[in-house]
């Protein structure tokens, strides 16, 4: 029998922000992001004016779960062994024999370091969440680029790309109206921001009327954290919190030791002196996960409080919060959603199984080929596997279990349980489309 899991057992729940309590226009943001991203590459590092120019048909490309791998200039999308089921040079598509010659039909040499959740390195990257996506279609058009004739064929691009992101997101950005992301948000949040449905807000308070206590833990800083709030649940968003956390650098929120990563008052969203321990409720920046535990015993009178937190990234949010901190994860998965694709187009999300430019396939199973005479076989894929390893329930939006009450019983994914029990409200439909075997982990 499949073993359970309630919120009602939870003496805390905290949650994630960006993509998780706050859900974002994914059309309007992926551009942005996009647009912040070139606008940098091409006008401080040189890089091909037509990166600035996206054709609507690129978006297909977005697909979370794909890693970067720097050395080659390639796309991958691995299979729970490490091997690679997909890919591409660039947003060129590489056959199966391209593939085989290549990485050959064994784990792909990154993977033991990845699998173990370093998902990020010199060598590689992994795309797990809304805010990295549209990065993974500018690397891809850079690495093609640097494909023409007469270019430069190594693929020394990253650096630039980090320096991209710390450009447009650097913690003083949002004050100084400093790049292209945050002065085009602040200017204008309803294009890219949705207003939190009214069942999600009776849900919060219903958990803080019941006892719980509430917890909002964000890397993005207080200022960006205010204005999303404000405009996703309301003036008065703070009331829900017991506890906000802004700037938590995630994962090291998590994994790193507290004299590492001390917490800091906040005085006008600017940080001020670091605190030897959390000993009360408030608004804070940076921080660790183990002083915010010795506070979480004071609060609720308990020697071990169980504590479960909700978020979007299976890298920053699920992996960390699981494997650090012992805590319970749901993990908010809008690919759960009828198996979408992943930036949506102007129309309407379109099953992932449609063929467009760029055939990624399901973000759960794939086939694998097999050599002559064989079968193609059915295989999950290594973030499907990451699913069912880290989180406890998987869930579409908050939404979607925003109606049941509170003490409503979840199966949950366990050691012992179908690699589909932890999905609510129903597994992916490609499991059932590609008849995948419903095996143990």
């Amino acid at each position: 029998m499949a073993q359970l899991f309630s919120l009602a057992d939870c003496e805390v729940i905290g949650f994630d922000l960006d993509h998780t309590l706050c859900r974002y226009n994914l059309v309007e943001s992926a551009r942005l992001i996009y647009d912040s991203f070139a606008q940098y590459m091409v006008k401080e590092r040189g890089y091909d004016k037509e990166l600035l120019n996206v054709s609507p048909e690129s978006w297909d490309f977005c697909c979370k779960g794909l890693v970067l791998d720097m050395e080659e200039g390639n796309f991958l999308k691995l299979a729970e062994d490490g091997t690679v089921l997909r890919a591409s040079h660039g947003t060129k598509h590489m056959t199966s024999e391209e593939i085989v010659e290549t990485y050959g039909r064994r784990e792909w040499r990154h993977f033991k370091t990845m699998s173990g959740m370093v998902s990020r390195s010199a060598k590689y990257y992994a795309y797990d969440n809304y805010f990295d996506l549209p990065g993974a279609l500018l690397c891809a058009r850079i690495v093609d680029g640097l494909n023409k004739p007469g270019s430069r064929r190594k693929y020394d691009f990253w650096k630039d790309m980090v320096a991209a992101i710390q450009h447009n997101y650097k913690t003083s950005a949002f004050k100084e109206n400093y790049g292209t992301y945050f002065p085009e948000v602040k200017s204008n949040p309803g294009k890219y921001i949705q207003c939190c449905p009214d069942s999600v807000k009776k849900w919060l308070r219903k958990l803080k009327d019941s006892g719980k206590i509430l917890l909002l833990i964000t890397s993005s800083h207080s200022d960006y954290c205010r204005l999303i709030c404000e405009h996703t649940l309301g003036n008065d968003f703070a009331d829900l919190f017991d506890v906000v956390i802004t700037n938590a650098l995630k994962p090291g929120f998590f994994s790193q030791i507290p004299n590492q990563r001390p917490f800091r008052t906040l005085e006008n969203d600017e940080e001020q002196e670091a605190l030897l321990a959390l000993d009360k409720p408030g608004w804070y920046s940076q921080g660790n996960s183990t002083h915010l535990y010795e506070l979480l015993k004071k609060m609720t009178g308990r020697l071990e409080p169980k504590v479960v937190y909700f978020g979007d990234s299976m890298h920053s949010d699920i992996f960390s919060a699981h494997h650090y901190s012992n805590w319970e994860t749901v993990l908010i998965l809008e690919e759960l959603q009828g198996d979408h694709v992943m930036v949506p187009t102007e129309t309407e999300s379109e099953p992932l199984e449609k063929k467009g430019k760029y055939e990624w396939g399901s973000f759960f199973v794939d086939t694998i080929s097999g050599k002559e005479d064989v079968e193609d076989t059915s295989v999950n894929t290594w973030s499907c596997k990451c699913v069912s390893s880290y989180s406890t329930i998987t869930i579409p939006s908050i939404e979607a279990i925003a109606d049941l009450p509170l003490d409503y019983k979840f199966n949950r994914f366990s050691s012992n349980s179908s690699i589909t029990a932890g999905y609510y409200p129903k597994p992916p439909r490609s499991f059932l489309s590609s008849g995948e075997p419903m095996t143990t982990k």
